[in-house]
């Protein structure tokens, strides 16, 4: 029954996705009713895993097999993908309810969660790499899915983004393969400890392979820049997804490299903690910044796996008494899933009700919406770490875990300046949250309504979308509440999958040491939105507030560094091509010149028209095809890697 469970989850989506078409004959409440459906029965599946633990071999496929598994984190990280697949299921019918071109969504939709399903459940890396890939590639279709200027670019840098990180990450895995000779999760701790000393260097490289391209799906810097980009022009539904559920797959493949090939690596964990401490604090001045609704909560989310990306890297420092670290890491992924559904959904209310994320367009639009008010409350505070809310509890446990860490040290008689840096580079960056979220909470709902601002005939928020928001919204309170009876359960269950020590003793999540921390960060954030936000960031007319958008656009990273790469990479590679032509010309002459005396004109050598490089044509198309070169080229490789494994 357990195998079966593990087989429905990840296949049965990709089955009913072919359904799809075949109902938009049946008009769009037959569609949403399937759509609804078949989210209601992965949810079940998805819990049946809590009492049923498996697991389930498909053998031969690719020479190498795929390999499923139940329990532990991979259990928690089904169930929250099931349970967002639904709830934006329920808001997505009021959400599209003018929209056109819903088969393509809903078809990619579903595939989606089918390899995201894989994805989770995956026991060896390589069948967790192919339904990432299959990931990434289905739901470029949310960033693409309005067809506009910006969603197509945004979609551009999403695909081009998802492909780089992909070639990484089967570079890595060929690596691993070829170090440790397998690739499933709970024989390569041993592997990796029967490795020679002189090994470490391969193994290192493999690692940072794989870093990479989990990192570009987790939206962890250098590799965030498809994040501010692709949520303000997907539909609010994918957003939440994109946002909550599906950056975390990155983030689960970063936990596997790292609990399970560098266990205690201090070299390791600092790389984590230095990518971990510049995602958490960009991503906050980034959205502190935006004017952009849905790009500050984009910005938000990467801040957030800043977070979660340090108490990964706590969990490695503190070995053995890691639980605090763990607890907090796999919590604040589920936490986060949760908010982003919150303050995603909303966005998508409050989009349908003006057509507009600008600020200074939907300034004041939700004054005289109370329960939309409430929910978008109960998001923002759970992500400001308020207590009472779940996110305090997640985040008093990575804090807590820095301030361990610290106590170790200074038993130890060793420094601590470079630690007690990282845990203020933590409070301000819990600071900067509650400032931007308190930002986007006054302008939306508090601020004087703009002037022109257009109103939809039709009730702002049906029925489905208050049942998604409220039920998300009672449960980040409800678990905020009750973390010994709720979440500290969870939290030791799914922790075992991060090899996690045990905790001896008792967590007091309210003591006035562990409330401290939330109110050292709550300080800073009221400090910066009055001292900061309101002077600088906001500013006030005769017409009411304004909210200038102050970010310099030469800063942004894909225009200032990657894009400009990529085209003198696409130049270099024609430059060589060239050059290479003219050698090949050189030595036709040469050989005409010496062979064939009495016969010049024999060979003919290529001329300059024979050379895209210097064809008469837009650069864009030239670039183009070099893009389009590179992309065969590593489809070249991505075939004959997957030869080389089926074949060995």
């Amino acid at each position: 029954m357990g195998a079966f469970l593990l087989l429905f989850l990840v296949f049965f989506p990709f089955l009913a996705a072919y359904f799809v078409y075949p109902l938009r004959h049946k008009g769009r409440k037959y569609r949403i009713i399937f759509v609804w459906t078949i989210s209601a029965l992965e949810l079940a599946a998805a819990l049946g895993l809590l009492l049923v633990p498996a697991k389930a071999v498909l053998p031969q496929v690719c020479g190498v097999g795929l390999r499923f598994e139940s329990g532990s984190l991979h259990t928690l990280m089904a169930v929250l993908a099931a349970f967002l697949w639904l709830e934006t299921a329920l808001a997505s019918r009021d959400y599209f309810a003018d929209r056109e071109s819903l088969n393509r969504y809903y078809c990619s939709w579903l595939i989606t969660l089918g390899a995201l399903m894989g994805v989770f459940l995956a026991s060896d890396l390589f069948t967790l790499f192919v339904f990432f890939e299959i990931m990434s590639f289905t739901s470029y279709m949310w960033v693409a899915q309005n067809e506009n200027p910006n969603a197509l670019r945004a979609g551009q840098t999403y695909l081009a983004v998802a492909v780089f990180g992909g070639m990484m990450l089967l570079v890595g895995l060929l690596l691993l393969y070829h170090l440790l000779g397998s690739l499933i999760f709970e024989r390569m701790p041993g592997l990796v400890m029967a490795l020679r000393p002189e090994q470490y260097g391969e193994l290192l490289a493999a690692g940072l392979f794989c870093l990479t391209g989990f990192g570009a799906k987790a939206g962890m810097f250098p590799l965030h820049i498809w994040l501010p980009k692709a949520h303000p022009v997907a539909p609010a539904p994918a957003s939440a997804l994109l946002s909550g559920i599906l950056t975390k797959s990155g983030v689960f493949g970063v936990l596997i490299t790292s609990r399970y090939l560098f266990f205690s690596r201090q070299e390791w964990n600092m790389v984590i903690l230095a990518l971990g401490c510049a995602t958490m604090v960009l991503g906050a001045v980034l959205a502190l910044f935006s004017v952009n609704l849905k790009r500050a909560l984009a910005c938000s989310s990467m801040s957030q796996i800043g977070f979660i990306l340090v108490g990964l890297a706590m969990q490695e420092f503190l070995n053995a008494e890691d639980a605090l670290a763990a607890w907090g890491t796999v919590l604040h992924m589920m936490n986060h899933g949760l908010i982003k559904l919150v303050l995603f959904v909303s966005a998508g209310v409050v989009y349908v009700g003006t057509h507009s994320l600008d600020l200074n367009v939907i300034r004041g639009w939700g004054r005289n919406k109370p329960l939309l008010k409430l929910f978008f409350l109960f998001g923002a505070a759970s992500i400001a770490g308020v207590p009472g809310t779940s996110g305090y509890v997640s985040k008093t446990l990575l804090h807590e875990s820095i301030v361990e860490y610290i106590h170790v040290l200074e038993h130890a008689g060793m420094s601590t300046a470079d630690f007690r840096m990282v845990e203020w580079l933590f409070l301000i960056s819990g600071g900067l949250t509650a400032a931007y979220m308190t930002k986007l909470f006054i302008a939306v709902f508090v601020d004087r309504r703009a002037e022109n601002q257009k109103f939809s005939a039709r009730e702002y928020m049906g029925r489905p979308t208050r049942i998604a928001l409220g039920v998300a919204s009672f449960l980040l309170m409800a678990f905020g509440l009750t973390p010994g009876l709720t979440m500290q359960p969870i939290a030791q269950r799914a922790a075992v999958f991060l090899r996690s020590g045990e905790f001896h003793g008792t967590m007091h999540y309210f003591s006035w040491t562990n409330l401290q921390g939330a109110l050292i960060s709550l300080a800073i954030g009221a400090a910066v939105y009055v001292l900061i936000v309101r002077t600088a960031f906001r500013r006030k007319t005769a017409d009411g507030a304004v909210y200038p958008d102050l970010w310099p656009e030469k800063l942004d990273l894909e225009e200032l560094v990657y894009r400009p790469l990529v085209r003198g990479l696409a130049f270099a590679g024609a430059l060589c091509a060239r050059v290479a032509g003219g050698v090949g010309d050189f030595l036709v002459l040469a050989g005409e010149k010496l062979l064939y005396l009495k016969a010049p004109g024999v060979f003919v050598p290529k001329r300059n028209e024979n050379f895209g490089v210097y064809a008469r044509r837009p650069k864009r198309f030239l670039i183009g095809e070099t893009f389009a070169f590179d992309l065969t080229l590593a489809g070249v490789g991505l075939v004959g890697a997957l030869l080389y494994i089926v074949l060995r």
